[in-house]
């Protein structure tokens, strides 16, 4: 019995593999081998698994299941051939060399084999040819290199070659085979700059998608020097380290997704203790006074990068959790640094914040309740131990921690608010005379009056203070400052009209002299940051949001920032922030009527809106923006490679684009300046709300221009997701609707691009919106079908039995809906032209067809008139039988009128293919023409 239901698994095994199912065939074959004792059986089951594993490129696996079959039976030919391709694809000429030399052997006549043969000699040949150039060229490269006699030119051409050779496997290979990882070492002994940074690149290149290497270059470096090395001042030599570093570690964890097979995979099983050893030596550095700033920046950069889950479906958040324990107290002292300080760290001016968003991905990370209040309690600690009534450095540093993680995770910031102490110490530091007291204590003011309800205790407690401070300071940075808490706690009712904190007019006062603070280039970019942060506040309110777009060289000054590469990155949200309230791009709570009334008879507050909050002023502030280069800002900000573009700057600037792009006349605008191509990365990534934003805007932009020049070269195609993804019920009819109308656009261009939409999987929801009430939205999905069917695979698809699609198609150029008509008719001679079979199947999926054909023969319109003769046409030419059926219909009299008709410019293509229908019909006898 098991034997007979091993050759049936067998057989259904080949059929699978026949209709290239290898997987299913795969797996055929598998529960056969646990069937059967059969020797010969065996062989053959082994001999097609190994075939499976070739197609499906698991190479590994197909010349293991080879090899099995020879050791069943060593003259197997066909295993021994299956074999020596598995091993060519490993890369193991030599070995694959010997199996077709076998092969050959045994059938000397096969062409195929002497052919196989030949080639791989050829390759053998090259590649021991390379290997000997490359170890000499490597051998020629360290003594120049190590050499200080060597003039300098050949020095650097010698270095640049070395660090291309280390990032092309077989390279990397010969370089660590031949003692190469020692004179690395060497050339790091001699301290010169040029020689170290060739070196720590080369080791990149070595480390990178390579386990076993990695691991033994991170045990003969040593991380503590890796570490030191990364620690000085050298921007460059600090960045060169830390993507050493990077490429250890996706290396050791399989980040780098490349595939390790044989002895590579079997000689490293567990790097846990190489990964959390690197992550230790990352936090210490975190308070080393030995570190430079841009080290500490690269050590956070690394830790934001690599400790938090990417995918919060993974389960295991154990690195997460070790940096809680081991490391957190380290991250919480670099937040709570105070520059102004003798005691204070080297820092630059992204150290902090990179700090801050650490603590937010470690707390976003935790997976329940017990873990946060553990993470909260820590926190706690931190601070209270800092506070002293003997030592006023420690309460400024626990003031400055608080305010670090409000700019982190806000909830927790919130909470460490609440605790005895906090709030009162802040109050107290603003009344402090020593100037870095008071800088910390207005910016922990501003960062903790986020919240209505904490900003109504500022504003009953410490409003005066800022006032006073405002007033008496001589130092720019603390007024400034100042000025933005101000601003922070004037806008607390945030773009409610009738929750104004201050009386009327000041809040514009503030925004002045916030324009004039951003336009003064004498003032450093640290400070002007915070008069657009003060914007950022100030812009709730639609008076200063329209005075501010007015003010050209305001916004310009404000644009110049975000752009500079040098500008402290902070910046971005604080612009992003800025022009949301600027487009009013920001969520809107939908007023209900029945509810305001409700609200007014219990006497509670509703909210107003501004006059200058209506659509007819934003348009006119959108002109204003557009006008003034906003698109180029924008642009600029997407690029930003810091950590600091986080996931929420990117959602407000997702925002501002779709606000951008809400009027059809600016989209040439936007797309000249190079907005097309900076919205796609937003679309992307970040939240799903800014992905969402990001796809509308680019379906705007879709629908209505060029792809060539909206898109150009390879962007189109990154394009398609993000537009298949509005098409989600989830998502509202207009964005249903904008998306449709993007791919109609670009499944028009190329059939490329109607691939990448198959593939994409879209085309069920195109058909599904093609059933839709509602008529645009069906309109739409018709047309982009209409494009659609030019694609072989969509045709395969109507061809197919058991499905409506074509019936939907006849049906819908049946419908009332002149344009619904021209595009389900388009749709529809295009898939008659293209299969005789499809002309047959329209006269059996619905009794209609002939009465629809009729009325589309007979259409007003003429665009739907030609597509109903072309459809006429089609069938004629199909099959004589159903030609004989047209014929002996009314449709005969129809094509008669029609052909008969003088062809004026606009009926001339009607009336030519009328007349080649009635060509078509005296070629198969059915009519005569008359004398």
């Amino acid at each position: 019995m098991a034997e007979a239901e091993a050759a049936q698994l067998k057989e259904d095994g080949n059929q699978h593999f026949q209709r290239q199912d290898y997987k299913a065939a795969t797996k055929s074959y598998s529960q056969a081998l646990k069937l059967t004792k059969d020797k010969a059986l065996m062989a053959t089951l082994y001999r097609n698994r190994a075939a499976c594993g070739l197609k499906m490129e698991s190479y590994a696996q197909a010349a293991s299941d080879a090899s099995r079959a020879i050791d069943i039976n060593s003259a197997d030919i066909k295993a021994l051939y299956r074999r020596c391709q598995a091993l060519e694809h490993l890369g193991k000429l030599d070995q694959a060399f010997k199996d077709v030399q076998r092969c050959a052997t045994l059938e000397p006549r096969n062409q195929n084999f002497q052919e196989t043969l030949r080639r791989l000699n050829t390759s053998i040949q090259e590649q021991l040819r390379v290997q000997f150039s490359t170890d000499s060229r490597v051998q020629t490269m360290f003594e120049i290199l190590l050499n200080e006699n060597s003039e300098a030119d050949k020095r650097e051409k010698a270095a640049n070659n070395l660090i291309v050779l280390g990032r092309e496997e077989a390279g990397a290979e010969r370089i660590f085979q031949s003692n190469g990882v020692g004179l690395l070492l060497q050339l790091m002994d001699t301290k010169r700059p040029e020689l170290v940074l060739a070196a720590v690149r080369t080791l990149s290149g070595m480390c990178s998608g390579h386990r076993a290497r990695a691991t033994a270059i991170l045990h003969t470096v040593r991380i503590d020097r890796i570490c030191s090395l990364m620690a000085t001042e050298n921007e460059e030599m600090s960045l060169a380290v830390c993507n050493l570093l990077q490429a250890i570690i996706d290396s050791l964890s399989g980040e780098d997704k490349r595939e390790h097979r044989g002895k590579e995979e079997a000689l490293v099983l567990d790097t846990k203790k190489d990964l959390k050893q690197i992550t230790s030596h990352l936090l210490d550095m975190l308070v080393s006074k030995k570190v430079s700033g841009q080290g500490r920046d690269q050590a956070l950069n690394l830790l934001n990068k690599n400790v938090p889950r990417k995918d919060l479906s993974i389960h295991d958040n154990s690195r997460t959790i070790y940096v809680v324990d081991n490391g957190l107290r380290k991250i919480l002292k670099v937040v709570g640094q105070v520059p102004d300080l003798p005691s204070c760290l080297p820092l630059t001016d992204n150290t902090r914040m990179l700090a801050s968003i650490l603590i937010n991905k470690l707390y976003d990370d935790l997976r329940c309740d017990p873990e946060r209040d553990h993470f909260r309690k820590i926190c706690e600690e931190y601070i209270t131990s800092k506070f002293d009534p003997q030592d006023m450095d420690k309460n400024v540093n626990a003031i400055q921690t608080v305010s670090g993680i409000l700019q982190g995770p806000f909830d927790l910031g919130n909470q460490l608010l609440g605790m005895k102490g906090v709030m009162e110490m802040m109050v107290a530091l603003c009344g402090s005379e020593r100037e870095a007291d008071q800088l910390v204590a207005v910016e922990a003011l501003i960062h903790a009056s986020t919240k209505l309800s904490r900003a109504t205790f500022i504003i009953t407690n410490g409003v005066s203070l800022l006032k006073q401070i405002y007033k008496t300071t001589k130092n720019e940075k603390i007024k400034i400052r100042t000025l933005v808490g101000l601003c922070k706690l004037g806008s607390a009712g945030g773009s409610d009209y009738g929750l104004r904190q201050f009386a009327e007019g000041s809040t514009e006062k503030l925004a002045k002299q916030c324009r004039k603070w951003l336009c003064n280039t004498a003032i450093d970019t640290r400070t002007r940051r915070w008069a657009v942060e003060g914007l950022a506040y100030l812009t709730l309110d639609a008076d200063v949001k329209d005075d501010f777009v007015q003010d050209i060289p305001a916004l310009q000054a404000m644009f110049e920032l975000a752009k500079a590469r040098t500008s402290d990155k902070t910046i971005l949200y604080s612009v992003a922030n800025t022009l949301v309230n600027c487009t009013n791009s920001y969520d809107v709570k939908e007023v209900v009527p029945e509810l305001v009334q409700l609200a007014k008879f219990s006497k509670q507050h509703v909210p107003e809106e501004h006059p200058k909050d209506k659509k007819d002023f934003v348009d006119m502030r959108v002109k204003r923006l557009l006008k003034a280069g906003v698109i180029s800002a924008l642009a600029c900000m997407v690029k930003a490679d810091s950590a600091i573009l986080t996931d929420q700057t990117k959602e407000l600037l997702a925002r501002v684009f779709l606000a951008l792009c809400d009027n059809p006349k600016d989209r040439g605008t936007i797309v000249a300046q190079g907005g097309g191509k900076a919205l796609i990365p937003l679309a992307l990534e970040g939240t799903d709300v800014g992905k969402v934003k990001a796809a509308h805007g680019l379906a705007k932009i879709a629908a209505v221009s060029n792809p060539d020049i909206a898109f150009p070269g390879e962007r189109v195609y990154e394009v398609v997701r993000p537009l298949v993804s509005l098409l989600d019920t989830q998502r509202d009819g207009l964005q249903n609707y904008e998306a449709l109308l993007g791919l109609t656009n670009l499944s028009g261009r190329s059939d490329k691009l109607r691939q990448k939409i198959f593939k994409e999987k879209a085309l069920p929801d195109i058909e599904n919106y093609m059933f839709e009430n509602h008529d645009q939205l069906r309109q739409a999905a018709t047309e982009c079908m209409c494009n659609m069917v030019l694609n072989k695979e969509v045709q395969e698809r109507f061809l197919a039995d058991g499905n409506d699609r074509l019936k939907l198609v006849v049906l819908l150029c049946g419908e009332e809906d002149e344009k619904l008509q021209n595009a389900a008719a388009g749709a529809l001679a295009m898939l008659t032209a293209a299969h005789k079979k499809l002309c047959l199947k329209m006269t059996q999926v619905t009794t209609q067809w002939l009465e629809i054909l009729q009325r589309l023969c007979l259409h007003d319109q003429l665009s739907v008139q030609h597509r109903g003769l072309v459809i006429a046409y089609n069938l004629l030419s199909a099959d004589a039988e159903l030609a004989r059926k047209l014929v002996e219909s009314e449709l005969l009299e129809i094509l008669t009128v029609v052909g008969k008709q003088e062809p004026d410019e606009k009926r001339a293509a009607v009336v030519q293919t009328a007349r080649e229908c009635l060509i078509k019909c005296m070629d198969y006898g059915f009519i005569k023409p008359v004398s």
